[in-house]
This record gives structure tokens, C-alpha cells and sequence, in this order.
């Protein structure tokens, strides 16, 4: 892709497998965590407070320059910078394999389960599953300039969602009653709450604003935080957090690269006009949940349209405008085409490329084998092992053992990226630095209470910037360059 850095953050759900267990989640998640850095040394804790919820010792860098952490008593993986979709896919999936491998050294995989997902089907919390794109400055970051873009993300879930069993409550009690959406096909229960049998996305649900800065409460469309991690004055990081997590390799890379082609339209003022929507949020709900799959939204100006043809006709300015741009551009037109292609038709031609239709065709096939009802609990819990990274015991490497899943990515680069960050990003120069303080001797791990270690430590790293004890700050405000030299420089006079 053209100019563009890409970075996934995603969060994990941790299901213990027994009735009455002496641990909690929480618990298993500090495990794993603990095994990463202190056993398996595959990286450097933070020594500093990153923030009210992050103390020292709550995660760290790993020698890949991806980071490693928990989130409100989660795991949480952070891919280093990618300037490639192969790249960001084995950088994705090496984050699964990293903790997925620490379960089973610690001896845990028949105690709990990592599930790569959305949604606590317990308690009805959400995992997000975050998207980040680095663009210019100069980027139109207003509502009017940013409206091409919501239409785009709000129908991409057509591709992208990872599918569901129900559906959310409602979220947040400041929601009014009279804006839920009673979704078409939905069956009631008790005569009073909207049964949901399946629907495309996990996170559609959870979506409550098209903008807003924060992330936990009031989650948006579009996330307006302004934080770069890079030079402020030529770059803006777009950070979104409606999206799936998926299983998918192809949906992975589908979701990042149109996503990239979107943005580079609105940047150089090639995206289609006149398809504003008329309410976003509900819009992007009432897709998720619409049990016909026909997709039809309504737009500003009353027209009605499928999301099918809003996403064809992104396409059609991709095509026109950035066919020929470079082999992983062309790969990412050729396959948009042909997922919009197969979703006019039977959804099963969408296995192993589509992570709602690879999961809905699995559920289906059991429910009629089976002879069960959508209210089943058996569903929810196939729902679940669909995103098991035990690869034993989860559906979707099921599904890959089948032939069935094509591949982007091979274990070769995989097994690469857990070690290795990419090479021609500033990911690598930070790789260096980790790999340098787990040589060198350094405290690598937050050190209890010692004044020192507490107002001293004997090193920061941030993405864009690091610091030894008694140096100056090293700064890495370009995504785009490697730093390498000048972090072995900078190292060999510390």
C-alpha cells in the first residue's frame, strides 16, 4: 500500500473451562503476562506510569517492537508499525500465537481458553479491536470532510464482521428507550425483549456516537483523539475502534487494506460524493442485525440504497484512480470485487474468507443436524469456539485443517514476526532497543518500591521516543524510517 502505516490492537477474552474455579481471569491473564517477560524474556516491562491505570509492570515492548500489556484486567496485543498487509497479518497473528504458546508452557490450556472476540457472553461486555492508519496532517478531519468515511466504515461490517449469536443490551442508561432498534426478523421474547437469532458484527451493538475522543464510554464510529505517535505537525493517526476482531487472514487484510484505499481517496479528494447517511449509528445496527441480509440504508439526501452498492462504488474509485499502484493495492481491488461479488449470492461461498459467513455456515450446520432453535445455548458456545486460539480445539482452525481458509501468511512468518519487528519501519530501530536492554544487564523489570526505580527508572520507551538513565531523549517522531544507525549509535555512547 501507498504511504501508509497500519497497527491493530487487539484485546483478548480469557473463558476458564471449569465450574468452580480457584482463579479468576484476571488471575490467568497476569500468568501469561508474568511468563512473557519474566520466563520467556521476550521483552522489557515498563519501569514508568503510563497512565492512571497503567503502573509500572503492567506490560512492556517485546524484541518484535510490538507491546504487550493488560487493559482493565485483559490481555491486550499491539502490533509494532506495519508498511505492508502482510506484515500486519502475521504481526496479528504472531500476538495469538505469543500468548496462545505461553498457556500451554505454563500447563493452563485445559484450564482456560484465549478467545480472540468481541463479546463477554456473560456479562455483556465488549473487547475492542482497534485499527490504526497513520495519514497527513493535511487530512480533511472534520465532519464534513470525515463523512465519506463513516458511510465506508458503517457498511464494511458487510465483510468484516465476525458474526454473532443475539444481541447486546442496552448500552449505557443514558440511551433512550425509544431510539433501541427492534431489528426486521427479530422474534420477541416474553413479549418484550427482541430475540436475535445471528447478526455480522460483534461490536455494531456497542457503537453508541458517529464521534467522540474517548474510548470505553460512548464508543464511536470515528475516535477523535488526537494522538499521532509521530510527528504532529505532519502526521494524524486515525484510530477506530467499531471494527471486529477477526479470525480470517483475508479479513484482516481486507478490512485494513480498503480501509487504507478509502483514506488515500479522501486525501486526494477522489471519494464518491452524495453518499452520506442519514443516521449512522442505527444505520450501522440495523445492518448488523438485519436477518434477510438485504442491507438496504437510507441516505441524507431520502435516497435508499444497499450497502452492497455504497461499497461498490468505493470500489469503483479505488479501481479508477489506484489499479496499478502496486501488487498488494491490486490484490486488495481483486479480492473487494470478489467478496461484493459472492455477497450478492450464497453466503457459503464466503468460508474461510468472511468470518460471519465462515461462522454462520458452521452454526447452521449444526443447528439442522442437531435440530436445535436459535435459542439454544449450545450456539453460544460454538459462537465462542469459533474464536479459540486453541488451534486443537477452534472452529476456525477446524475450518483451515479442512482447506477450506486460504492463507496470507505462512507459520514461517508468523513464528518471524513473534522474534522480529518489520524491517523498514521505525518498529525496527525499537526492536534494537529492546534487544539491547535484555543483553545489557539493565533492569528490565519494575523494581518494588525503591526510590530510584520509582522517580528514576533505568529506562522509558514510548513509540515515538525512548530514553536511558543519565541520556538524552532519543526521538522517533517518522513512522517511515528505521532509525537503526542512529539507535546503535545511541546506544554504543550509553
Amino acid at each position: 500500500m501507498l504511504n501508509r502505516i497500519f497497527g491493530l490492537e487487539t484485546e483478548y477474552g480469557l473463558l476458564v473451562n471449569e465450574d468452580q474455579p480457584d482463579h479468576s481471569p484476571t488471575w490467568f491473564a497476569h500468568k501469561i503476562r508474568d511468563h512473557l517477560f519474566h520466563v520467556q524474556r521476550r521483552g522489557v516491562l515498563d519501569l514508568h506510569h503510563r497512565g492512571h491505570d497503567e503502573p509500572p509492570g503492567n506490560g512492556g515492548f517485546l524484541t518484535n517492537a510490538g507491546r504487550m500489556y493488560l487493559d482493565m484486567g485483559h490481555l491486550e496485543w499491539a502490533s509494532p508499525e506495519c508498511e505492508s498487509l502482510s506484515d500486519v497479518v502475521a504481526a496479528d497473528r504472531a500476538g495469538d500465537q505469543l500468548l496462545q504458546d505461553a498457556v500451554h508452557e505454563l500447563g493452563l490450556a485445559d484450564q482456560v481458553s484465549l478467545i480472540k472476540n468481541n463479546v463477554d457472553h456473560e456479562t455483556d461486555a465488549t473487547f475492542g479491536s482497534h485499527e490504526n492508519y497513520l495519514v497527513t496532517r493535511g487530512f480533511p478531519f472534520t465532519r464534513r470532510g470525515l463523512g465519506p468515511f463513516v458511510t465506508f466504515l458503517v457498511t464494511r461490517q458487510i465483510f468484516t464482521g465476525a458474526g454473532r449469536v443475539g444481541m447486546a443490551g442496552p448500552q449505557d442508561a443514558w440511551i433512550q428507550m425509544d431510539r433501541l432498534i427492534v431489528p426486521r426478523g427479530a422474534t420477541m421474547r416474553h413479549g418484550q425483549q427482541p430475540a436475535m437469532p445471528f447478526q455480522i458484527s460483534q461490536r455494531a451493538d456497542y457503537i453508541v456516537n458517529d464521534f467522540f475522543e474517548w474510548v470505553q464510554q460512548n464508543r464511536a464510529i470515528v475516535n477523535t483523539r488526537d494522538e499521532p505517535l509521530a510527528d504532529p505537525n505532519q502526521y494524524r493517526r486515525i484510530h477506530l475502534l467499531l471494527g471486529d476482531s477477526n479470525m480470517a487472514e483475508v479479513a484482516t487484510a481486507l478490512k485494513l487494506g480498503t480501509t487504507g484505499l478509502v483514506l488515500q481517496l479522501i486525501e486526494e479528494g477522489h471519494a464518491p460524493r452524495g453518499l452520506e447517511l442519514h443516521e449512522p449509528v442505527e444505520t450501522m445496527q440495523e445492518l448488523s442485525q438485519d436477518q434477510e441480509r438485504q442491507w438496504i440504508v437510507r441516505l441524507q439526501s431520502g435516497k435508499s440504497i444497499s450497502a452492497i452498492d455504497i461499497q461498490e462504488a468505493f470500489l469503483a474509485a479505488a479501481q479508477e484512480h489506484y489499479r496499478g499502484q502496486d501488487d498488494e493495492t491490486d490484490w486488495v481491488l481483486d479480492q473487494w470485487e470478489a467478496v461484493l461479488r459472492d455477497l450478492r449470492g450464497d453466503y457459503a461461498k464466503l468460508v474461510g474468507r468472511v468470518d460471519w459467513a465462515s461462522k454462520l455456515w458452521l452454526l447452521e450446520t449444526f443447528r439442522e443436524a442437531e435440530q436445535l432453535t436459535w435459542a439454544d445455548p449450545a450456539l453460544k458456545s460454538l459462537d465462542l469456539e469459533y474464536h479459540n486460539l486453541h488451534q486443537g480445539k477452534g472452529l476456525y482452525y477446524g475450518l483451515m485443517e479442512e482447506g477450506r481458509v486460504p492463507r496470507l501468511t505462512t507459520d514461517k512468518a508468523i513464528a518471524l514476526a513473534m522474534d522480529h519487528p518489520p524491517r523498514n519501519t521505525r518498529a525496527f530501530g525499537r526492536g534494537e532497543l529492546v534487544r539491547h536492554l535484555l543483553a545489557s544487564g539493565l533492569p528490565v523489570e519494575a523494581a518494588g518500591s525503591s526510590l530510584d526505580a520509582r522517580f528514576s527508572p533505568s529506562y522509558v520507551i514510548n513509540w515515538s521516543i525512548f530514553q536511558l538513565r543519565g541520556q538524552e531523549p532519543f526521538p522517533m517522531p517518522d513512522p517511515f524510517k528505521t532509525y537503526a544507525k542512529e539507535v546503535r549509535t545511541h546506544l554504543q555512547t550509553a
